[in-house]
């Protein structure tokens, strides 16, 4: 059986859709998991319709809105299939090409990910900050994270069960995923408009979706900081030199206010981002020690 893991976040105008698209191209031994992540708009309600038509569709309802990483996670918890793809519900992902991903995962592999070679839709802005975050994430890390995915991907049980082995709360799954190697494959794709309402992911969740990917798999932030700080160090000896040598050397002491504040400020303002970086870090510490669900189910159709 194969296991569909839809994260929804106010999809109501796509659902019907989707669940229509997913029908006409997948084999009947499916479930549909269908993840409500605090939806404000009648999204639940759909869902809970489809269900009572289709006994493969199943729900699991947040009491709030968790993050589209721990939504995809709870589908992945409670999945029976031996394996899962993971599709957005804004239809921008297609699927009928997950026919395709089947067959390559028939031919031996555990992870059949989606490539993006082109984006419809979409504005210069999100399409050049999401080619350089990934590239630059290449560049930072040792894993091997494929350029231009997202979660729309196939994954077997084996991973599926590894994944839930992680106990970090702040999931990055396709890095996850990545580290875990096996076998893995890609097939390309051109990613349509979004086919209804907002992205789900406005800047702020991009952003934080991106320092999770960078705090998660690289420590070369805090090397870079350390290094930075060795340069600081040298440059302010010297600095210190210089001075003690115009004032007993040349006897020509320098008012040197300017010089001074721009010291100063320079140096606190690099403080106060090494702060910020390891901050970062001991926060991810600090919610992995308390040990907290990732996500709370309101109610679900299943046991």
């Amino acid at each position: 059986m194969l296991s569909i893991i839809i994260p929804v976040y106010n999809e109501f105008g796509n659902l019907q859709t989707l669940y229509g698209r997913l029908n006409s191209t997948l084999p009947e031994q499916v479930e549909f998991i269908f993840v409500n992540d605090g939806s404000t708009d009648d999204s639940l309600n759909l869902i809970k319709s489809l269900a009572r038509d289709d006994d493969r569709v199943r729900y699991i309802n947040f009491s709030r809105n968790f993050g589209h990483q721990l939504a995809v996670m709870a589908g992945l918890d409670h999945c029976n299939g031996e394996a899962a793809v993971i599709i957005d519900a804004d239809l921008q992902d297609p699927p009928e090409i997950i026919s395709e991903m089947i067959e390559k995962w028939r031919s031996g592999y555990e992870v059949v990910y989606a490539q993006r070679v082109k984006r419809k839709g979409e504005t210069w802005w999100k399409r050049w900050t999401a080619k350089w975050f990934y590239r630059i994430l290449k560049r930072l890390t040792d894993i091997d994270i494929p350029l231009d995915t997202g979660d729309f991907r196939l994954i077997d049980r084996k991973i599926i069960d590894l994944l839930k082995e992680m106990p970090e709360k702040h999931k990055f799954l396709r890095g996850q995923i990545a580290w875990l190697g096996f076998n893995q494959t890609k097939i390309t794709y051109e990613r349509d408009e979004r086919g209804w309402g907002e992205p789900g992911y406005s800047f702020a969740k991009s952003f934080r979706l991106a320092i999770d990917g960078i705090t998660s798999f690289s420590a070369l932030p805090l090397k870079l900081l350390t290094l930075f700080g060795f340069i600081c160090a040298i440059v302010a000896f010297l600095v210190m030199v210089y001075a003690l040598y115009s004032k007993y050397a040349w006897e020509d002491t320098v008012p040197g206010w300017a010089s001074l504040m721009t010291s100063v400020l320079f140096l606190g303002g690099v403080q106060m981002i090494g702060l910020g970086i390891v901050g970062e870090y001991l926060s991810r510490v600090h919610d992995n020690v308390r040990r907290r669900p990732d996500y709370v189910i309101r109610e679900k159709n299943f046991d």
